[in-house]
């Protein structure tokens, strides 16, 4: 398995990000269930969000964002993920 860290910069469409968070939410509490994403939050200022994905490959993780409601739905302006090898903290175990 390999991490991830995705940076998101959401739509400007308030209602529209209003109206799908819950199930986005929905969306990623059963992905860290099953132990696919690790981490994840908002900016502060509401302008996007980043998680840590912990999939097979890179196929795997636009496969992930690819289902997410945020995504399905346009709330998803735009999307970078990078490999990422946490070196301190809980991740790094």
């Amino acid at each position: 398995m390999a991490l991830f860290a995705v940076v998101w910069r959401y739509t400007d469409d308030t209602r529209l990000l209003d109206e799908i968070r819950p199930l986005h939410r929905d969306y990623l509490q059963d992905m860290v269930k099953q132990g696919v994403v690790r981490q994840v939050g908002p900016f502060r200022d509401g302008s996007g969000g980043l998680p840590v994905y912990d999939v097979a490959d890179e196929n795997e993780l636009a496969m992930r964002i690819g289902e997410d409601p945020f995504s399905v739905n346009g709330v998803i302006a735009e999307s970078h993920a990078r490999p990422w090898t946490p070196v301190v903290g809980p991740l790094a175990d």
